[in-house]
């Protein structure tokens, strides 16, 4: 499943959902997981309706998002989309971060978390 963190260095998640410049988005498995990309994130629109509503759009193909702080309107947002939005509230190691997901996805994973996977249709993953 394809998961998107919201980081300035692509080692530490570090930033605030609206305010971050650059998504790092991982394939993150049971048993593996590879990055796939960094997508910038530009100028939409005038207002903050229209930057959350292009951000959530930008990560369409995700099934959750971490960052280190999210506001209700934006985490509606992604929510809306079938996108999952976890917050930090602080900053923490993303490799660790991915390493913590994968033991649980070995694990028995929560219900939130099945449904985001089964949610994906780019998911390959049996539970």
């Amino acid at each position: 499943m394809k998961i998107a963190f919201t980081t300035s260095t692509g080692d530490i998640i570090d930033q605030h959902f609206g305010q971050c410049k650059n998504f790092h988005i991982w394939e993150i498995g049971p048993d593996e997981a590879v990055f796939l990309e960094a997508i910038s994130v530009g100028e939409h629109g005038d207002d903050e309706e229209d930057r959350i509503a292009a951000r959530a759009r930008l990560l369409s193909d995700c099934a959750i998002v971490y960052t280190m702080q999210i506001g209700g309107p934006a985490a509606a947002k992604l929510v809306a989309q079938k996108i999952h939005p976890m917050k930090t509230n602080s900053e923490v190691n993303l490799k660790e971060t991915v390493e913590r997901l994968q033991e649980v996805l070995r694990g028995n994973p929560p219900p939130w978390l099945r449904k985001a996977m089964n949610g994906r249709t780019d998911t390959n993953y049996e539970l």
